[in-house]
């Protein structure tokens, strides 16, 4: 492990992250000033030790989505930046989740339950998800330079009550698994169209540590805790159904 490795392992270790835990990270690498992905990784999974799972996004919905209707799970890209395209390619005993459009990649003691399951739902974010199950374990989800707007589990937040934007059309798609095996998936799309998505207002919700901020070498964290978020944000979402949202110009 390199130092830079190391220093971020310290850093995290600083910002809340713990031993054992079940990590969700959402990343921006430029932001920490240099370190490679392979750093990025072997500090996280040193900072959450044997006993910890590390999850990234893998979602594909620029590769596989109402136009172009197949997902391969050894070969369908993620859209969503260098660190987990390096997690779900190079990184060995990553496991991913089966979902044409929001899967999700983990390795770790936890990694087969937080993936195994989400084949099985007819929505992106559903009760199988990856998402539901980092919140049932309890975990923690880390922002990693890229600010706290990015947060694919409030979309998962949001299919509890299902606010008026949220979903599109369902579609069938054809679904390739880690063998080779094809079958067909019917699953909803979720609709943003003239919406933007406001998830950084979840920090005025959050008290005490549910929500940590700090640096991870020169990038600035976000640490927020699943439980309470998750029952923050459903309640506001029952009481102000946009009060996650904008309404941008299209609408």
């Amino acid at each position: 492990m390199t130092e830079t490795a190391r220093q971020i392992a310290l850093d995290a270790a600083d910002l809340g992250i713990e031993k054992g835990d079940v990590l969700f990270v959402h990343s921006s690498l430029r932001s920490l000033g240099g370190a490679t992905p392979q750093d990025v990784i072997d500090g996280l999974l040193s900072a959450l030790g044997e006993d910890g799972t590390l999850v990234l996004p893998a979602l594909s919905y620029m590769h596989c989505n109402p136009n172009q209707r197949c997902f391969d799970y050894n070969c369908t890209p993620s859209n969503v930046g260098a660190l987990p395209e390096y997690f779900r390619t190079q990184v060995k005993g990553v496991v991913r989740s089966i979902n044409p459009t929001h899967s999700c990649c983990a390795l770790g003691k936890n990694a087969e339950y937080i993936t195994s399951g989400h084949i099985l739902d007819k929505t992106p974010c559903g009760e199988n998800s990856p998402f539901r199950r980092l919140k049932n374990l309890g975990g923690k989800i880390l922002f990693l330079g890229c600010g706290m707007r990015p947060n694919t589990s409030m979309h998962a937040v949001e299919e509890l009550s299902q606010p008026d934007y949220l979903f599109g059309d369902s579609y069938e798609y054809q679904i390739t698994d880690s063998k080779g095996n094809s079958q067909t998936l019917i699953c909803a799309a979720h609709n943003f169209k003239g919406v933007e998505q406001r998830y950084e207002r979840l920090a005025d919700l959050l008290q005490g540590d549910e929500l940590r901020v700090g640096n991870i070498l020169s990038a600035n964290c976000h640490l927020v805790k699943t439980i309470p978020m998750w029952e923050k944000a459903d309640k506001k979402y029952r009481e102000e159904p946009h009060y996650f949202i904008d309404l941008s110009q299209e609408n």
